[in-house]
Order: C-alpha cells, then structure tokens, then sequence
C-alpha cells in the first residue's frame, strides 16, 4: 500500500473517529433505573449554599459542563429557557462547573446571564454519579430524587423540553 494511500486511510478514520465522538446525543441514554441522585451540599458561585435534597419534591436538571466546552456553552441558552419555562412549575436546573478556576466560571455566568444555580463540582461528585468521561453530561432527577435519565453529548433542546414536561406531569410517589 502507497504512502497516499495510507495516508488517505489513516484520515478517513480519524476523521470517522471524530463524527462518531461529537455526534450530537439525541435521546436520553438509560441509566441504572430509578437509582437515588447521590445528595451533594455545595456553595454557588455567588455564595449561596445549596444541596440536592433541598430539591425534593421538584424535578430537577444537574448539568456537568465546563466554560472551555463549546457544547456545553451553546446548551447554556437552552437551559436558562427550560428554568423561565418550567420553574414555577416545581422545576429547577443546577449548573456544576467542572473548571478549575472559578474565574471563568463567574465572568460566564455574569455574561450569560444565566438564571439557575451554578457550583464548582469536582471528580468526587462526578464519580458519585457513576463517572463523567466527558462533556457536557446532564442528569434529569424525578420528584422523588432518582435519575429519570441521562443525557451524554450535546443534546436537542426538544428532548430536554419533552422530558422534563414529561417528569412534570409525574407526580412524587
């Protein structure tokens, strides 16, 4: 086989590698069924302290993201419309910034204006949550506490938007 011919192999399946890597996620990928969302008590960007269990009875969107992940910057918008949309309805979405630096994450916040809670996480809490490999990753967590589903990838914003209108309609057990 040729150099070019190599080459040219070589670059196909990269490039294929890469299509396959950032294909947009378009349903919610299953996750140990019903399993309780391991409780957290963390301090928000902006000095407010906050804990899963205070959400109880609400569904709730926890989205692992990071200011350097051009996917999880474009779902941003996307999220800050689902909290005006649905959180008077008993639903609320929470940021966990996976930076290391909490000054882009509060220069963020402060330019996207976002409308939702947003902490520091680290590899402890992605852990407890069964891992991240990578991002953006968001887990939707019923009424009761437990992860209804797992969303891996860049998302569509419809799928959010019918999930969550779904986990709504469900009330707690």
């Amino acid at each position: 086989m040729s150099f070019r011919t190599r080459a040219a192999a070589a670059l196909a399946l990269s490039a294929a590698f890469f299509l396959i890597a950032c294909r947009p996620n378009v349903s919610g990928l299953p996750v140990s069924v019903r399993r309780p969302a391991p409780d957290f008590a963390a301090v928000d960007i902006n000095g407010r302290k906050l804990s899963l269990s205070d959400y109880k009875g609400e569904v709730v969107l926890l989205d692992f993201w990071a200011t350097w992940c051009e996917p999880c910057r474009t779902e941003v918008p996307e999220f800050a419309r689902l909290q005006r949309k649905y959180g008077s309805q008993g639903f609320q979405v929470i940021g966990v910034s996976l930076d290391d630096d909490p000054r882009p994450v509060r220069d963020f916040y402060a330019r996207r204006r976002m409308n939702y809670p947003v902490f520091l996480g680290d590899a402890k809490l992605a852990e407890s949550f069964g891992g991240i490999l990578g991002l953006p990753v968001a887990f939707l967590i019923d009424r009761d506490g437990r992860i209804h589903a797992k969303y891996a990838g860049r998302t569509d914003a419809a799928v959010f938007d019918r999930d969550v209108r779904a986990a709504l309609e469900r009330r707690a057990e």
